[in-house]
């Protein structure tokens, strides 16, 4: 299965614009299914909807969650449909599986309130103090990924208009606002990030280590970890948590829900009601204001 692997990778990376990290997964995923396919002694032209079956359930053994098995067998399918195209196989039997069933996890993310306390924080005229200040402020005054920040080069930002340029998903850039706080807290990093970059000789990019380095997606998770216990939030609380916590808000303030889904880069718009969290009274209150039948109780 070599040859085709390498070949579906290629195609990923060249062809579809896929992201390294998409990349790496999917070839992680199918050497795995490569490894049972040659112990259970099965070429790739007899791979049916039984041998595939055999893999989840030795991915169940092995206690693999349904998120995980969910993922290996969408890299599974894409890849047989690849092969068939190129005629190496007859048919695609990744098809008649069915994806394992989801649990359903309400992600977290921080009200109005707890926000505004994560982010004033006392301040400091620290370097690496000014680099988080902006990181955390311009991370959720726009709601990109965590790998969109880190790939923020100097010339992505507009202080004058407030508009950074970001790469989401296949290479694809858009256009996202911020507001005057991050602006703010980007102008006093901007003094610490020279002092940064003399060590490395760095030019390209906006957030940078102690060494002068590009900043990676783990020492953002790093940060966002540290100023979450120091303002003594007890729950778990990632990066993508500011990205909900972002939806959420524009959501309960008003703003189209397909506002947000251009904001935050989504294809589907499905995909972006999973960020949003309105409770129940909050559903009621917009409903009986919009709906021209709703009356007044």
């Amino acid at each position: 299965m070599k040859k085709e692997l390498d070949e579906f990778l290629a195609f990923l990376k060249h062809e579809r614009n896929a992201s390294p990290h998409t990349i790496s997964s999917y070839r992680i995923d199918l050497l795995q299914f490569a490894r049972f396919l040659e112990e259970k002694k099965i070429r790739l032209s007899q791979v049916d909807n039984v041998s595939l079956r055999g893999f989840l359930v030795e991915l169940h053994r092995k206690n693999q969650t349904k998120a995980s098995m969910a993922r290996k067998l969408a890299a599974i399918r894409s890849f047989l449909q690849f092969c068939l195209k190129r005629k190496w196989i007859e048919d695609n039997p990744a098809k008649v599986v069915s994806t394992p069933k989801q649990e359903k996890h309400v992600p977290s993310f921080l009200s109005e309130e707890e926000m505004s306390k994560f982010l004033d924080l006392p301040e400091s005229a620290d370097i690496l103090n000014l680099r988080d200040r902006a990181l955390l402020e311009l991370l959720y005054a726009t709601g990109i990924r965590v790998s969109e920040l880190v790939g923020i080069n100097l010339e992505d930002i507009n202080l004058d208009e407030r508009l950074i340029r970001v790469r989401g998903k296949g290479k694809k850039e858009r256009l996202v606002p911020f507001g005057r706080k991050a602006s703010e807290s980007l102008v006093s990093y901007f003094g610490a990030r020279t002092r940064l970059a003399a060590k490395s000789g760095e030019v390209k990019a906006l957030f940078l280590n102690r060494r002068g380095g590009r900043l990676t997606s783990r020492s953002v998770e790093r940060i966002v970890a540290k100023h979450i216990r120091l303002s003594a939030i007890r729950r778990k609380i990632s990066p993508h948590s500011l990205r909900h916590s972002f939806a959420s808000h524009l959501l309960s303030r008003g703003a189209d829900l397909r506002v947000i889904q251009e904001l935050l880069g989504h294809e589907s718009l499905s995909t972006t009601q999973k960020y949003t969290h309105l409770d129940l009274k909050q559903l009621l209150e917009v409903y009986r204001k919009s709906h021209p039948r709703a009356g007044s109780k």
